[in-house]
Parts: structure tokens; C-alpha cells; sequence
């Protein structure tokens, strides 16, 4: 049993599971956009079509997994299962030969992330004091970073040691093997320590099931929008390529990226129990149209390097806020909530993957990132009318 001034202990494993996830997912994400362009020869809309339709197969699966989740005991089953999926698919991307089956094995990736993300967000809030949500959220992200640190890490070396891009890629099995291992134990060291607890305290009501239909809550539909505006991550690395960062320069910029993600998230978690989320959360936006702005006006090298490490404060100051409003909105069926959450912002992402992706072949990169700066403007602009509105809770 954990104190109530400290994290419990399952939140620290599913941080730990995070951080070796990332290891691996990140060792080849970083690479895809140099991989679809230069050795298969797609251009900027595969990659904005690739970030989409990835995200939004995870939305999809997520709806169903988040309503399955509201059921404790398919918690584990579920993540266990998501992490496997993703590790058995992740290395078959170095065989491929053509842009679309990267899309296709990415987009099965992302299903194994949409399998295990609900249950794991609803397990974390479930196991957690309200006064540590943003703490422990901001814990789980923050791991989460830091193994998108190792992995481009990883990359980089073996890339100046000799080894091409699919020799990366399939490398990455090694630590996706390891997620596995470590994802059974967290979830099998829960049952255990419930099972040992479970005579002492009473058990948790079981809450009637979901509506079928149910408004959506204003915070999530507003998050939502950030994601429909927000630049993807593919075409942020096509910008700094296009700007002169070598390919083979760009594991290591991804992983500096995730040191600022990952040390703005212990800070966002922080930050967002003290404030409150949603003002944490209007930082990030604020940040974000900053940053967008001074992506979309760089001119060389070392101002694509600057604002694309900068843009990693964005990611620390609105994960966590963010998760943290999906569960003060809860109504009993977390599961169901953070599924919504979930899929409504992969769908977002979907349609500005590719709407931002074909501004980026059809005009240019710096129109791309303006469209982006203005419409995330607007939504800053509005956030505190609508969270007054919605009633979002600001602490």
C-alpha cells in the first residue's frame, strides 16, 4: 500500500513499461520519414497520410478498448496484448519495399497501441490519489520521453557505425521484447498485490454501464481540436530536413527532443496540481503557437534545430494536463472516458495529418506551419471563454 503523499507502486512500473516502449518505438519512428522519402521514394503527403491514418487506427480501436476497460479484469489482457502487437509488427518495417506497407505496418503498431492505452490511463487514475494525478501522469509521460531519448540514441550510433536504416529498424525488436516481459509483470504484480489487499478493503462499487450515447465533455472536444490543428511529428523532422539537418543527425535531434519532453512532463505533472490543468494545459497552446510561428519563419539549420527542441515544452506542458481533465470528467467508467479521449483526438490527428501534409507538398513547409500557428492561435484565444462555459475545473 502506498502513501498518500507517494505514487503508488504500479503507476512506477507502468512508467518503467513506457520507457523501455519507447526505447524501441523510437529507434525507428525518427527514421521513417528519411525511409518513406528518400528509400522509397513517397513524399510529404505519404508521411502526413502515415501519422494520420496510424493515429486514427488507434482512435478507432481505442473507442472499443476504453468501453472494454471499464471492466478491471481485461485491464491487463488488453495492455499485454497491445504491447505485444506492436513489438512482433514494429521490425517487419525494415522488409518493406513499398510507401504503402509502411503505412500498413504502422498502422498495426499504433492498433497495439490503441489496445493497451485506455486501460492503462484508467488503471493509472484509478490507483492514484486525486492530489497526485498530474504527478503521476506526469511521472508515466515523462519515462515514456526519456525512453524516446535512448532509442533515436541507439539509432544514431549504429547509424555512424556502419549500419543502413533497416538494420535500425530491425534491431528494434530487441528492446520490444523486453516491453513485453515487463508489461506481464506489472500487470501480474497488480493482481497479486489486489489479491493481498482485497480481504482488508472493501471493493469498489461496480458503476451501472455506459450510455450509449453521451456528451462529449467540452475539455476533450477542445483537446481534440488542438490535435485536428497541431503540426505532426513526421513533418516537423521533413522540415528540419529540408532546412539542412542531415538524416543521419535526425535520431539524435528526436532524442534531445524527448530530454525537454521528458523533463517539461515531471514539471507539466507539477505544474498541473498546483494550477490546475486546464491553465496548464493553455500554456502548452500558447507555447505551441510560439514555436509553430518560429518553425514556419527558420531559415537554416540551426534555427530548425532550436525550435524543433523548443517544441518538445509543448508536449511536457499538455500530455499530462490533458489526462488529468479526462479524469476529473470521469463518471465512473474511466475506461469509456479516456476511449473517447483516445479516439477523438486519433481522428483529429488523422484529418490534420493529412490536410497540413498536402499544404507542405502543394505550397510549402512554412505555410503548413503558419495554417498550424494561426488555427492553434484562435483555439488559445478561445480556451478560457470555453473552459468557463464547460465548467472545466482550472485547479
Amino acid at each position: 500500500m502506498s502513501k498518500p503523499d507517494q505514487l503508488p507502486r504500479q503507476v512506477k512500473l507502468f512508467g518503467a513499461v513506457s520507457l523501455l516502449n519507447d526505447f524501441a518505438s523510437e529507434m525507428v519512428y525518427p527514421l521513417l520519414p528519411a525511409f518513406v522519402t528518400g528509400v522509397l521514394g513517397g513524399g510529404a503527403a505519404a508521411l502526413g497520410v502515415l501519422d494520420g491514418a496510424a493515429d486514427a487506427a488507434a482512435a478507432l480501436i481505442k473507442l472499443v478498448s476504453g468501453r472494454l476497460a471499464d471492466r478491471t479484469t481485461r485491464r491487463g489482457p488488453l495492455i499485454v496484448i497491445g504491447y505485444l502487437v506492436a513489438a512482433a509488427v514494429r521490425p517487419v518495417i525494415a522488409v518493406t519495399a513499398l510507401a504503402w506497407q509502411v503505412i500498413g505496418l504502422r498502422v498495426i503498431d499504433r492498433l497495439g497501441k490503441g489496445l493497451r492505452t485506455p486501460p492503462r490511463d484508467a488503471l493509472i487514475a484509478d490507483v492514484t490519489p486525486a492530489p497526485l494525478v498530474g504527478r503521476a501522469f506526469g511521472l508515466q509521460r515523462g519515462l515514456d520521453h526519456a525512453g524516446a531519448v535512448i532509442g533515436p540514441l541507439v539509432a544514431w550510433w549504429m547509424l555512424t557505425r556502419g549500419a543502413d536504416v533497416r538494420k535500425v529498424i530491425l534491431a528494434s525488436f530487441v528492446p520490444g521484447v523486453l516491453v513485453v516481459v515487463l508489461a506481464m509483470w506489472a500487470v501480474s504484480d497488480g493482481r497479486r498485490r489486489k489479491g493481498a489487499v482485497g480481504a482488508a478493503e472493501p471493493s469498489a462499487p461496480v458503476p451501472p454501464p455506459p450510455a450509449m450515447y453521451r456528451p462529449v465533455p467540452p475539455s476533450i472536444i477542445a483537446i481534440s481540436l488542438f490535435y485536428l490543428l497541431r503540426m505532426p511529428e513526421t513533418l516537423m523532422i521533413l522540415r528540419a530536413q529540408n532546412l539542412g539537418v542531415p538524416v543521419a543527425l535526425i535520431p539524435l535531434l528526436w532524442a534531445l527532443l524527448h530530454v525537454v519532453r521528458s523533463s517539461t512532463s515531471f514539471l507539466g505533472g507539477g505544474l498541473s496540481d498546483r494550477i490546475g490543468p486546464a491553465r496548464t494545459m493553455w500554456i502548452g497552446w500558447l507555447c505551441y503557437v510560439a514555436l509553430a510561428a518560429g518553425m514556419a519563419l527558420a531559415a537554416s539549420a540551426m534555427a530548425a534545430w532550436i525550435v524543433f527542441l523548443a517544441l518538445g515544452v509543448v508536449a511536457g506542458l499538455t500530455e499530462s494536463p490533458e489526462r488529468a481533465l479526462v479524469t476529473a470528467a470521469t463518471r465512473g467508467h474511466r475506461g469509456t472516458e479516456f476511449g473517447v479521449y483516445h479516439g477523438l483526438t486519433g481522428v483529429a490527428a488523422l484529418v490534420g495529418g493529412i490536410t497540413l501534409g498536402l499544404v507542405f507538398q502543394r505550397a510549402s513547409g512554412t505555410t503548413a506551419f503558419i495554417v498550424s500557428a494561426a488555427g492553434a492561435l484562435a483555439l488559445a484565444i478561445l480556451w478560457p471563454f470555453w473552459s468557463r462555459a464547460g465548467k472545466v475545473p482550472p485547479q
